[in-house]
């Protein structure tokens, strides 16, 4: 059926006479608005002159003017055929549990609009829609019929959809059920057995593993099949990989029954059962993937199907316990699939070799804000990935809360409606409509490559989890579910009712499934001692990273600063910024060096030269938040970009650069994905202010400070954290160094502050050396702001053909004379450079050396001892620094230097004191405490 919406739509319906009377009243209405009829005027504001006077092409027919009455019904009629599609879902049989005492409204309901039965068989359907079916001959039958599609077991929301194709699209895929599901009977009784399956196995679990956790499926079971047929059509479509994220609920009936995790391996996980301590059985996988490991219901797992010329991945994603945090996480390994990188210029997305879909818990979706931020990046140029299908896990409760108490909003998926997402709800005792969801869903986000939500509304049949006692709290409603019988058994009564089956057959089937689960149960093998020990961690883990040669030739980066500094032809760049970037063309010359930007430049440059992409986000920073490093250049006549790292020569790799959206969670959980899925790819996330990272504490607690521990999972993800004290207060001064520090263990990631544009240089190079190998790990950067343009910290281009990184540096000018050396002072970033632009203003200081802590993690000790060993004479040893006493970096070195100073050696700590804020308001105070701290540090017994 075609649907009234647009403007040719509208006044399609109106004919012959009523032509005439529509035209006269419109003329009336430009004269003045309230001479109209209310329902006229409405339809004048919102589409304008009718088509046929637009175009001046139709005459009206003669004979006799429609009466007004005749034109109130229609235009009546037609605001309840619109109604009923927009509102239809709010009498839906939707609510398997838990219905409203009265799911009708008075929205839909023809009395509302003066209309009676009567009234609307006297409207030819015609009228209202093109080609209505066969069956449907006036608008009262059309009525009748739009109810049947949008107030049934499934039930649509999409008129807050402002693109006319795909409302169109979607209205006509609806209403002719050009979607809908018809299983042949074999099909019903594969359906029915897979609901066994899915049924039996909670249950086996439930009886076996008495009062264990496993987070049961149960009121949600159709979610399985319904993934099956996602999976299914995309291997017909010749999708590569399907990237799945979920919680809990239902995790371990999708690993078994989706991604073919062995019953066994699973019923290993649940340490502790009553009669055995179980190990699977030979030939399956490990039970951890990490060397600590995680809880069986956090772990994800990988699975492909298909034939050998036409396979699909499926992977689900290991996820923490913070619901819905690994959203934007795989829409990174998504993302990361579908990227061509081995081109020069911008990655090429392929949306079509892989997709998404997430599963959310009804209460998280709506209350994680990391929902949004994962939602509002599905249409930017960076982060889209053809869209993702969301299904809503709708038990109607979170925990014991009521969703009365958990959201403003009617229903769980009214945040998608905000970013134009078609919403499907569906009730998820009804099998077929649950697959006629998925079908319409799928084909829906084939065609648009936009995000699509199913809400699959079921219940949950026990607590939060299987030791939580639901019936204190919501009594009433586990009342009925207690009196509700289960999918399995409402499809199984249905095919047997239309003799599909016999009740002997349902039983069967359930029995199948349950002799199963006992004799893999039985099966497996008991062991007697059962030795409960942490793993080694893996050798490249605790190897370091010195032996990597970073250092390039000094003709091949000349060759790169040029390429950097050519434009494309007609190319008109602003003028004052060129003027700037030009002056790096005689950085190479003997008496000039190289300053931040331009080290940073290089070192992306030459990793991209090796073959090595690059991905880097962040809010600014094409331009960066401090107007450094002008990636992306903008033509001030055509809008255009360009990017210098794009016209390198004989580079056949990508630079992607992205200015992010104003997130910190989602963006950096999708870089985090991308990295551990893009093994072969440089990946950088940039903070506007370090300050603001901690918007994103658990991506970094949950995934990227851990992930490899718990999951195996590795990423080479680098984070560049400006950080610094220059009198800006509080929210711009630090990246909470501290928090990086207390989570740094077992070699998982790398933190540094380096104070040059050589180390910085090194540091990068030697970061996309480990990408893709098992000794890569995250990298974690205080990166500067006053500093980027001191001069201080620029170098001789020789360091960079000559040199690599070093874990410390010492000061140039101090500690000539070693014997003479009592205080050594250490501190790391920006204070250092303050501390030898005021050491050069004073005398006599042979005594104090200073030693720039340029890695704090891992902590270089074997350097400092042989530090020590050269300043034998030391007395004292100056830890300094910036922030405040309980922040920075004192907490995690103290100790650190303690084990290695003699025993007469004295430690002191020259800082901040102790504070609760990491920084003052007044920059004047800013800078009495800056100048104390430097005379501290300075002064000499």
């Amino acid at each position: 059926m075609a649907i009234k919406g647009s403007n040719d739509n509208v006044w399609h319906a109106f004919h012959g006479p009523n032509m005439g009377y529509i035209e006269e009243q419109y003329e009336l209405f430009l004269d003045d608005p309230d001479a109209v009829d209310e329902s006229l005027r409405q339809m004048f504001e919102e589409h304008g002159a009718p088509d046929w006077m637009q175009s001046g092409g139709v005459e009206p027919s003669s004979g006799h003017q429609a009466s007004t009455t005749d034109l109130k019904k229609l235009t009546a009629a037609m605001k309840l055929v619109d109604a009923v599609r927009r509102h239809g879902h709010l009498e839906a049989d939707i609510f398997p549990v838990g219905k409203q005492d009265d799911r009708s409204t008075p929205l839909v309901d023809p009395k509302t609009y003066d209309l009676t039965e009567s009234d609307l068989k006297q409207i030819d359907a015609n009228i209202l829609v093109s080609d209505p079916p066969n069956h449907v001959k006036n608008a009262w039958d059309l009525i009748k019929h739009l109810k049947s599609r949008y107030s049934g077991k499934v039930s649509y929301e999409f008129n807050h959809i402002p693109d006319d194709d795909e409302r169109e699209w979607l209205y006509n895929k609806v209403e002719t059920g050009a979607f809908d599901v018809s299983l042949s009977e074999d099909e019903q009784k594969d359906l029915l057995k897979r609901l066994a399956d899915v049924e039996g196995f909670e249950q086996f679990l439930g009886k076996t593993f008495v009062g264990q956790k496993r987070f049961s499926i149960e009121g949600l079971d159709m979610m399985v099949p319904m993934l099956e047929r996602m999976v299914k059509h995309g291997n017909q479509d010749s999708v590569e990989h399907i990237l799945m994220g979920m919680a809990h609920r239902g995790r371990l009936n999708v690993l078994a029954h989706i991604l073919g995790k062995p019953y066994e391996l699973i019923f290993s996980e649940f340490a502790h059962s009553p009669d055995k301590e179980l190990v699977p059985s030979e030939g399956s996988t490990g039970i951890n993937y990490g060397w600590t490991g995680d809880v069986k219901y956090h772990f994800g797992g990988n699975r492909e199907i298909g034939e050998d010329d036409q396979t699909t991945k499926i992977s689900l994603a290991h996820n923490p316990s913070h619901l819905e945090f690994v959203n934007p996480v795989v829409e990174g390994y998504t993302r990361a699939v579908q990227d061509n990188r081995d081109v020069a210029g911008y990655a090429e997305p392929d949306f079509n070799k892989a997709f998404t879909v997430q599963i959310h818990g009804d209460a998280a979706i709506i209350g994680e804000g990391v929902v949004a931020e994962t939602l509002n990046m599905s249409q930017l140029d960076g982060y889209e990935t053809g869209g993702s299908i969301h299904i809503i896990a709708n038990n109607l409760v979170g925990f014991t809360t009521n969703h009365s108490d958990g959201r403003s909003t009617k229903y769980a998926s009214d945040l998608a409606k905000g970013f134009e997402m078609p919403i499907i709800h569906v009730n998820a005792d009804d099998p077929v409509a649950s697959l006629s969801a998925v079908e319409i869903a799928y084909q829906y986000r084939k065609k648009f490559q936009k995000d699509v939500i199913i809400d699959l509304v079921g219940y949950r049949r026990y607590g939060h989890n299987e030791m939580d006692e639901p019936r204190g709290t919501q009594p009433v409603l586990y009342k009925e579910i207690d009196e509700h019988k289960t999918t399995y058994e409402l499809y199984a009564e249905g095919l047997s009712e239309a003799g599909v089956i016999s009740k002997d057959d349902a039983k069967e089937f359930k029995d199948n499934v349950m002799s199963k689960l006992r004799e893999t149960y039985n099966n497996m093998e008991e062991i007697e001692d059962v030795e409960h020990t942490i793993p080694d961690l893996p050798e490249e883990v605790v190897n370091g990273l010195d032996q990597i040669e970073t250092a390039v030739d000094e003709e091949v980066l000349k060759k790169l600063n040029e390429d950097m500094l050519k434009r494309p032809e007609g190319f008109n760049g602003f003028k004052k910024l060129e003027k700037i970037l030009q002056r790096r063309e005689k950085a190479f010359n003997e008496d000039e060096k190289i300053d931040w930007a331009l080290g940073e430049a290089l070192a992306y440059a030459s990793i991209l030269k090796d073959g090595t992409p690059i991905r880097m986000t962040g809010q600014d920073s094409e331009r960066g938040t401090f107007a450094h490093r002008h990636a992306v250049l903008t033509d001030i006549e055509t809008r255009k970009k360009y990017s210098p790292f794009h016209g390198l020569e004989d580079v056949n790799t990508a630079f992607s650069i992205y200015n992010s959206p104003l997130s910190e969670a989602g963006v950096l959980g999708f870089e985090y994905g991308y990295s551990v899925e893009s093994d072969d790819t440089l990946v950088l996330w940039e903070a506007q202010f370090g300050d603001f990272a901690n918007a994103a504490q658990v991506i970094f607690d949950q995934f990227i400070a851990s992930g490899r521990a718990k999951w195996g999972q590795i990423a080479s993800l680098v984070m560049l954290l400006p950080h610094g004290y220059e009198g800006q207060g509080p929210e711009h001064s630090s990246a909470r160094l501290e928090r990086f520090l207390e989570l740094s263990a077992e070699n998982n990631w790398t933190v540094a502050n380096v104070t040059s544009s050589a180390q910085f240089f090194h540091l990068l190079r030697r970061q996309a050396a480990i990408v893709g190998t098992e000794a890569a790990r995250p990298l974690v950067v205080m990166t500067p702001k006053s500093l980027l343009r001191n001069q201080r910290v620029a170098v001789e281009h020789k360091e960079l053909s000559e040199g690599k990184f070093k874990h410390i540096l010492e000061q140039k000018g101090t500690g000539e004379d070693a014997e003479a050396v009592k205080r050594l002072v250490i501190g790391s970033g920006k204070v250092m450079v303050d501390l030898e632009e005021a050491m050069e203003k004073r005398d006599n200081t042979d005594e104090i050396h200073f030693a720039r802590l340029e890695q704090i993690y891992p902590f270089p000790d074997k350097e400092l001892k042989e530090m020590l060993k050269t300043y034998k004479n030391v007395g004292d040893i100056v830890w300094v620094q910036e922030e405040p006493k309980n922040m920075g970096s004192w907490d995690f070195v103290k100790e650190r230097i303690q084990d290695i100073k003699k025993v007469k050696q004295k430690l002191h700590y020259v800082g901040r004191p102790y504070r609760s804020s990491p920084g003052v308001g007044d920059p004047n105070v800013s800078k009495a405490e800056q100048s104390r701290i430097i005379n501290e540090a300075l002064k000499l017994d």
